[in-house]
């Protein structure tokens, strides 16, 4: 078959049948939706932070061998405001005497009473991990209704559910915020529910398809969503565009088809930069990183089937309704934004220069935090408010666990006893200095006498025990040389005698029986939190600011040293450990975040551009954006969490990098054809409908995070990315223009491409161009070109402007194609894909040609 002739290609056939099956696709959607309805439910959030940090950190490893070796028991901590310290009395011992309750701590002391208010501190029976502890937590609320109290505890899943409904209402408002955009920014009223269908369709898949991953972060569940409309909204208003360019000149379902096949490469283009953002985070040590980063990935990636294989349809649906519902375009034009840009563009670029130089070291003094403790949310939830009222009237420790090898007690309380003798350290506790009775610490060693008289059974009975206690142990030398002088702690001699007690060997009367059971219980509660088969845990409690956290982290280093004069291994667990380990990981993610988000994005511009200095250019200026971006924090002296830089760094090269994308292919472009001042013009006016549609929306959705979430990370997440996408977006339009203009012959001096040989082709009859070319055409043409002609033209002029630009070149004659296009200087060495007849016309869009009395009124005559 001759190649004129050449039928539809793949991509042409693939797209006529998403179109034409549409109702397929529609079926398909509408069955995922009712999954996903299902499937939201199967995935588990995790809240614990310290859960994504990685298995080489102290705190992790700590973690794990705390939940093998020992048992944490459920605690919580309720205040009573406007009470006497004698109801407190009774209220603590009403709520000791419920089931399930294993003791409630209150004294009359500072720490329990104060201004009035009662704390109580309750444990319950359960490991911390149980149910039954909410259980009673909820019975003592429901005793303590008619009071005014307050709860702070770690039991279930409450601010997470408070974080949940936030999020939820922030959904309503950003979706508001886009309809308002879309309002202002569409040309027909119709167009909204296609743009609202389409990532509909996307978002409810993206919610029922994180079963996957199993488990996924609460910041991840928080403010994927969000995101998702934010980032991906970009790729149906391309396609929506693309679909109202052919629209002018093809029916609904060529116009859907051929608009599809441009979209599928222009759209999957764009969202590689902002993958590739995404993809930098699966790089960081912290889990938490990868962990957003993939959910991110696969909402992009999700986004980009229901731009593809949903709204084709969708658009057919609603072609006869967009028709009828057009309305006045509400976008102004940039005419005179451009003309600033074109005039100033020897001042701002090196202002430029310098004040990013500025930025970088100002942005590198940002002071990070790896706590929640210094960062304030505008809004508080109720959990956040009860544990504030609590830190109001109390004093709140520090605590981190110490865990060290088990089995010698004078070990451990010779380094408590250390650990107490230093001012950073109000009080520790473990094994070796806890209370038990008749004066005695849990590890005090007993000879038989003095357990005879402890727990008043007879001496030879004491012998007895001490006799089989000593078999038992393998000492066959104490059992038979004499006990008088045999000592044993007395933590394990009631282990013992409880367990001879309960298989029948040892009878005990009634109270002695009673006495040993009252003691066996506090000594197995505290044995089972304190002492494990092969590991013992101290708990240090920390007379330190929170606020003082470099001080905190040099401390916990000495606490490892302490230990060592003891021990050859040591971990040490906590809060603030946890905090310490994300310091010292945050490093080396902020380095890689950094490297590979930028070689990403700069590979994607690399083939984009097909240009060395492009490239370079324009990461610099989505780079210098982010050190402004993070500079004012600095300045203000506001603490940023740590995660929510890397988080909003990668997002904001990835994201941010499209709208200068948008300006610098533009330029290119018109470069072809008009100078540098035209082109610019030009470029401003055809680029600001995009960015103004998908920047403000990005930014909006971030800021309102930012307002109405409780959350610290979410916070800071929402807060910059709202503002660093208003940097970007400023920089876009008032600098980028410049470092163009400026750098125009850097990016023509670098462009690496290698023009290729262009086959002549000829057809005769109804045919239809489309793409770049050169040579003869005779006959009638209907449609948008952007062109130089050498000969005459007799046309038309539906919308735009023909300007003759040189009376005296000679006519067509003979020419053969190559002749025509290589005696023009504007249309040499052009390779073939550079030139682009089928975008709209510069005057189309609203831009006017300024003639040459203008240009010299401007004092610039460029045309090269």
């Amino acid at each position: 078959m001759p190649e004129e002739n050449k039928g539809p290609g793949f991509i042409e056939k693939l797209c006529a049948f998403i179109v034409d099956k549409r109702n397929l696709f529609f079926l398909i959607f509408i069955l995922l939706a009712i999954f996903s309805a299902f499937s939201r439910n199967w995935v588990g959030v995790e809240n614990d932070m310290s859960y994504y940090l990685a298995d080489t950190t102290e705190t992790k490893q700590g973690i794990d061998l705390m939940a093998e070796e020992f048992v944490t028991y459920g605690t919580c901590t309720f205040m009573v405001a406007n009470v006497s310290y004698e109801q407190g009395e009774r209220l603590a011992r009403s709520i000791e005497d419920m089931e399930g309750v294993f003791s409630v701590d209150y004294e009359d002391t500072k720490e329990y009473y104060n201004n009035g208010c009662a704390k109580f501190a309750v444990t319950f029976d359960y490991p911390e991990d149980d149910d039954r502890c909410l259980e009673v937590q909820d019975r003592i609320k429901a005793f303590l209704d008619d009071k005014d109290y307050y709860l702070d505890t770690n039991l279930g899943d409450i601010q997470a559910e408070l974080i949940d409904n936030e999020m939820n209402t922030i959904s309503v408002i950003v979706v508001i915020i886009v309809l308002g955009v879309l309002l202002l920014t569409t040309e027909a009223y119709a167009e909204i529910p296609v743009l609202l269908i389409t990532f509909g369709g996307a978002a409810v898949l993206q919610m029922g398809t994180n079963f996957v991953f199993g488990t996924i972060s609460f910041v991840s569940n928080s403010v994927t969503i969000v995101l998702q409309l934010a980032l991906s909204i970009d790729y149906a208003i391309i396609y929506l565009n693309r679909y109202k360019e052919e629209h002018q000149t093809l029916s609904p379902r060529e116009a859907a088809i051929t608009a599809l096949t441009k979209a599928i490469p222009e759209i999957s283009g764009s969202s590689l930069t902002t993958i590739g953002g995404l993809v930098a985070m699966t790089f960081m040590q912290y889990k938490m990183g990868p962990d957003m980063g993939i959910v991110l990935i696969k909402a992009i990636i999700l986004s980009l089937v229901a731009v593809f294989l949903l709204m084709p349809g969708v658009v057919m649906v609603f072609a006869p309704l967009m028709d009828k519902t057009k309305h006045k375009n509400f976008i102004p034009k940039i005419t005179a934004i451009a003309k600033f840009d074109y005039k100033s563009r020897f001042l701002i670029a090196p202002v430029f220069v310098a004040v990013i130089i500025g930025a970088f070291f100002i942005s590198n003094k940002c002071h990070y935090a790896y706590g929640y403790s210094s960062i304030t949310p505008p809004i508080k939830n109720d959990v956040q408010i009860a544990k504030e009222m609590i830190k109001d009237n109390f004093e709140s420790k520090n605590f981190v666990a110490v865990i060290v090898p088990a089995g010698d007690y004078d070990k451990e309380k010779s380094l408590l006893e250390n650990y107490e003798a230093r001012e950073e350290v109000d009080h520790a506790v473990g094994l070796a200095n806890t209370d038990a009775i008749g004066g005695y610490t849990l590890t005090d060693k007993l000879t038989p006498r003095q357990f005879s008289e402890l727990i008043n059974i007879d001496y030879e009975l004491a012998e007895l025990v001490y006799t089989a206690y000593a078999v038992d142990d393998e000492d066959y030398g104490k059992a038979v040389n004499g006990l008088e002088d045999y000592r044993v702690p007395l933590i394990d001699m009631f282990m013992f005698v409880h367990k001879e007690v309960e298989e029948g060997y040892v009878t005990l009367d009634e109270d002695t029986q009673k006495t040993l059971d009252d003691a066996y219980k506090l000594m197995n509660f505290a044995k089972t939190q304190l002492q494990g088969e092969n590991y013992s845990r101290m708990l240090v409690y920390l007379d330190m600011p929170e606020d003082k956290q470099d001080e905190i982290y040099n401390f916990i280093d000495e606490m490892h040293t302490m230990a060592y004069q003891y021990y050859d291994e040591c971990l040490v667990c906590g809060e603030s450990v946890s905090e310490y380990d994300l310091k010292k990981s945050f490093s080396r993610d902020n380095l890689v975040v950094n490297i590979v988000s930028i070689l990403a994005v700069l590979v994607v511009l690399l083939f984009t551009f097909k240009s060395a200095g492009m490239p370079v250019l324009l990461i610099a200026v989505i780079q210098g954006s982010i050190w402004i971006n993070f500079s004012i924090p600095t300045i203000m002296h506001n603490d940023i969490f740590f995660m929510s830089y890397l988080i909003v760094s990668s997002i904001q090269m990835g994201a941010n990098i499209d709208y200068a994308i948008v300006i610098a292919s533009r330029y290119t472009e018109l470069r072809e054809t008009m100078g540098r001042r035209d082109a610019i013009i030009d470029t401003m006016n055809l680029s600001f409908p995009t960015i103004v549609t998908s920047g403000p929306m990005l930014a909006l959705a971030g800021i309102t995070i930012g307002r109405l979430t409780s959350d610290a990370a979410i916070y800071n997440i929402g807060q910059c990315l709202g503002i660093g996408t208003l940097i970007s977006i400023f920089i876009t339009l008032f600098v980028l223009p410049q470092i163009l203009l400026v750098g125009d012959t850097i990016i023509s001096k670098t462009a690496f491409v290698m023009n290729m040989p262009i086959r002549n082709r000829s057809a005769s009859g109804l045919i239809r161009v489309d793409g770049a070319i050169r040579g003869q055409i005779n006959g009638t043409v209907t449609g948008t070109m952007t062109a130089i002609v050498r000969g005459s033209v007799s046309a038309f002029i539906d919308a735009g402007n023909m300007e003759v630009i040189d009376e005296q070149l000679p006519a067509i004659g003979d020419k053969s194609a190559d002749d025509i296009v290589d005696a023009d200087p504007r249309m040499e060495d052009k390779p073939e894909h550079e030139m682009q007849p089928d975008d709209p016309a510069p005057d189309e869009a609203g831009s006017k040609r300024i003639d040459s009395q203008e240009r010299s009124e401007e004092g610039e005559n460029d045309e090269d």
